[in-house]
């Protein structure tokens, strides 16, 4: 897979961030109502990248400051690709660049009805933190975070 930084309006990132969006609508009833902009995906507060797969856009996510954090959004891999290992490339180029933006945490909120992304990030070292952003209260949401020591190695 190769990841590029694109602009959070890409065509690219508009497409996958769509089919999240359906996904979220299938398994909640709703889509991600957090809000976003293109701007807090854009460097240096943020960055957001999509992976491709023979020229094809099969994966995404990005992150932006949150407070001296970064906070992973938007993670997606199209079903056609998952088990992989793509997510998790994507998630370690994530912490890389958190990482290399002055970032030494990375935090999520996910929920429950998305087991295969908790099993993921709690394999990759998250832990359970304070809840955060519009969600706080939430029923059946899961704030996950990372302290990133080192850098993450790239793909």
């Amino acid at each position: 897979m190769l990841i590029e930084a694109v602009g959070y309006d890409h065509p690219d990132a508009v497409r996958l961030v769509e089919a999240i969006q359906r996904e979220m609508v299938e398994r909640y009833g709703g889509p991600d109502e957090t809000p976003v902009t293109p701007a807090e995906f854009a460097p240096p507060r943020g960055l957001f990248l999509v992976g491709y797969v023979g020229g094809t856009a099969v994966a995404c996510a990005g992150w932006r400051s949150h407070g001296e954090d970064a906070e992973l959004k938007r993670m997606y891999v199209d079903p056609s690709v998952r088990g992989n290992g793509l997510a998790r490339r994507l998630l370690a180029e994530i912490e890389r660049t958190a990482f290399q933006a002055g970032h030494r945490r990375v935090i999520l909120e996910t929920g429950d009805r998305q087991p295969e992304a908790v099993t993921l990030y709690r394999s990759a070292g998250y832990a359970d933190v304070e809840p955060f952003g519009i969600y706080a209260c939430a029923p059946g949401s899961i704030y996950l975070g990372k302290v990133l020591d080192v850098p993450a190695p790239a793909g």
